[in-house]
Formats: structure tokens, sequence, C-alpha cells
């Protein structure tokens, strides 16, 4: 284990001529017995973090449907993949396919990420760059907003969402019972966090950078789009893939919001299969849909891995 590259200060000493050694001349290696240690620490940590992961996994393998898990058996006799096929058929006993449940967690995690983040963006933007009458009291009501938990929204939501209502001859649509609204009202959990993540990115973008496009001729529009946009790529990342995440793996709002069996999600279909006390689960093909359930969001993360990193290491932090 090495020191790494030079700090501010150290580079700042050298500059000065006050500090003559040079970083590479600062490295040096930990004592065998402590590198022995951080070793057997890390290892630990390991088996500790992936020891869940190979036993859902096993568990999904295991083709006894056992009621309960009965033993510590990481490879089951006989282990097969047909919980996985079972649950992409038909997951619960309900008249509805996997594909169509993830299809409609689809909509809800892609349409409230999206919004989310464009709205926030824009919001962000203006309480970062412009300066208006009210500005820091609403910033304070966007933060108080974000302070909630969000149990404490639902019932607002709900009847909010409930009033709007359309009756036309055999047609009825009520927008609380829809994906649409339970769309909505996970947006409006997303968008305060939204707007403080991205303010506080937007506010270590040198303000130069912008000054010097307007210097060229370029609007505000103009430098939104050309220039702020691209250097915001990393939070927007970061806020648009927990804003998918938030979305993905919602349950209240779906449980209290929608009563159609069409419109069920992922999570609340999960949920279901857990039975009365847990007594009737079915752990192999509990443990094959929570695989399926995860696959997702762990593919989008490796995907866009490269953006999420950088916008969290210089995210929300730095406002």
């Amino acid at each position: 284990m090495s020191v790494a590259a030079p700090t501010g200060v150290t580079r700042r000493l050298l500059e000065l001529g006050i500090l003559r050694t040079k970083p590479a001349d600062m490295e040096r290696k930990l004592p065998l017995r402590r590198q022995l240690v951080i070793q057997a620490i890390l290892l630990l940590i390991t088996v500790t973090v992936l020891f869940p992961l190979v036993w859902i996994f096993s568990m999904a393998l295991d083709p006894r449907n056992l009621a309960r898990p009965d033993g510590l058996d990481l490879i089951p006799p006989g282990a097969s993949l047909d919980a996985f096929g079972r649950v992409i058929a038909q997951p619960t006993s309900n008249p509805i396919s996997f594909i169509e449940l993830a299809l409609n967690s689809l909509k809800v995690a892609i349409g409230s990420s999206v919004i989310a983040v464009a709205l926030g963006i824009t919001a962000a933007y203006a309480f970062s760059r412009l300066k208006f009458r009210g500005r820091a009291w609403l910033m304070i009501a966007v933060l108080g907003v974000l302070m909630l938990p969000s149990v404490a929204t639902i019932i607002p939501l709900f009847i909010f969402l409930n009033q709007f209502r359309i009756e036309f001859g055999d047609l009825t649509f009520n927008l609380r019972n829809s994906l649409v609204g339970v769309t909505l009202a996970v947006i409006a959990g997303q968008l305060p966090f939204a707007i403080w993540n991205l303010k506080g990115y937007l506010d270590t973008i040198p303000r130069d950078l912008e000054e010097a496009a307007a210097t060229d001729g370029a609007t505000q529009n103009q430098i939104f789009r050309k220039v702020v946009l691209p250097l915001a790529i990393p939070a927007i990342a970061v806020t648009g893939f927990l804003g998918f995440l938030g979305g993905w793996t919602e349950y209240l709002t779906v449980a209290l919001f929608v009563s159609e069996v069409s419109d069920w999600t992922l999570s609340l279909a999960l949920n279901s299969m857990v039975g009365q006390f847990a007594r009737t689960t079915n752990w192999s093909e509990f443990a094959a849909f929570a695989i399926l359930f995860a696959a997702p969001v762990s593919i989008v993360f490796f995907v866009f891995q490269r953006y999420l990193v950088g916008g969290l290491a210089v995210g929300g932090v730095k406002g």
C-alpha cells in the first residue's frame, strides 16, 4: 500500500520550495504484519457482504420447494433453474406475468426519474445562478419537504390525486388508481432531493465558463444546454439512477394507490409471495424473483458506473 498523489497542501509546499522531497520519495510500504491484518479484515468484510448473495442464489437453485430454509447447503441437491421459469411465467396466483410486472415497474421508474431530473436540473440552475426575491425561503421550503418522511405525504397525495376522475359513459378513469398517479406521487417525493443534489453540483461549476460563452454571443438557453448540462452529466447520472432505483423499488405508494392487478409492480408482487406470517412462502421462487428483481438495477449501475462514481464523489456535499 502506498501514499497517493500529493495533496493540495503538499503540492503548494513543493511549488514554494518549502518542501523539497518529491511525492514519489514519500511512498512507503506498510509493515507485513499490518498488511496481513488489513487483508484479513477486508476478506472478512467481503465474505460478510457476499454470503447473503450466495445464499439467495443457492435458495433459487433448490428444486425441493421448501416452505422454509432447512439448512446451510450452498449447493443444494439437484440444483436447477426451474424456479426462474415458474417465476417468469406467473410469479403469483394472480393472472399477471413477470414481464407485465416488470413493464409496470419500468414505467414508474423511468417516468419518475426522467421527469424529476428534468424539473430538478432547471430548478437547481435557477437556484444556483439566478438572484430573485424569495429565493432563500423557497430553498428552505424545498429542504423542509425533503426532511419529511415519505409516508407523511402519502395521505395528502392520495386525497389530492383522488379528485381527478373522468367518467364518460362506460369509461371511468381515476388518476389516483393508476400508474400515472403512482408516478406523480413518486416524482413528488424525488423532486426535492433532485433539486438539492443538482444545485450542490452546479455550484461547483465555474461561472467563468458561462461568462465566456455569453461574451461569444450565446444566449442563456444556449449556455444552459451547451455548457452547463454537459458538465453536469455526472450529477445528472447519479440523480437519475437514484430516482430510477426509488421508482423501481417503490412499494408503499403502489400498495395504497393501485387496486387493479393489471397495475401491480414487481415490489408489490414480491411482497405478496411472502404469505401470511411467511408460513406458506416458496423460498426457491421467492429467491429467484428477488434476483430477477435486482438484476435490472445492477445492470443500469454497471453501464453508467463511470458517471455515477464521478457524480457521487463531487455531488451535493460540495454545496
